[in-house]
């Protein structure tokens, strides 16, 4: 029996896939502390920005869309993948006007990890006092979306059917703000 944790040592590491959206696959090799080699096959890509937005008047503010993953359409917190370079709260800033047409004033809550196999990382953001400036835009990348806007009590209620992405994001944006 091992007593004690320890990092693993990285033996190599292989891009197996890409896409043009920044996102993949790579299996890495690494020998573990009791000597043995193992392959893992691990999500890459760029970070990604999810926001709880919320309006003057207290509307959160959704994105419905089709999820291929679950084959289902889901609603999700307004987000998307950081370009190259960019820094993360201009990231939100960006993908919150062109998903929804809403600008706010962008507060930092926490990067988290998706997925024990996955190297990227996930930052959430709340976005207060949200107005609409614009409509929003469609992206020729496959994201057909539906703006949605629930009260604060719906939202709440949503959560606990698990029918939304990024639920454990959604719980900590809310804890922030004192409205779990």
């Amino acid at each position: 029996m091992i007593e004690k944790v320890e990092n693993w040592e990285e033996l190599s590491c292989e891009n197996v896939f890409s896409n043009k959206y920044g996102r993949g696959i790579e299996k890495k090799v690494f020998r573990l502390p009791d000597g043995k080699e193992c392959e893992f096959f691990l999500n890459s890509g760029n970070d990604s920005v999810f926001c709880l937005a919320m309006t003057k008047d207290k509307k959160v503010i959704l994105v419905k869309q089709f999820r291929p993953g679950p084959a289902k359409i889901l609603l999700g917190m307004p987000g998307g993948g950081v370009n190259s370079g960019e820094d993360i709260k201009i990231a939100i800033e960006r993908e919150l006007l062109e998903e929804t047409g809403y600008k706010g004033k962008p507060k930092f809550v926490e990067t988290v990890f998706p997925s024990a196999y996955a190297m990227y990382k996930k930052n959430f953001f709340i976005v207060n006092e949200c107005e609409k400036i614009t409509e929003p835009k469609s992206e020729d990348n496959g994201e057909v979306l539906e703006l949605i806007l629930l009260s604060l009590d719906e939202f709440r209620a949503h959560i606990k059917t698990g029918q939304m992405t990024d639920i454990g994001g959604a719980y900590l944006c809310l804890d922030q703000l004192g409205l779990l």
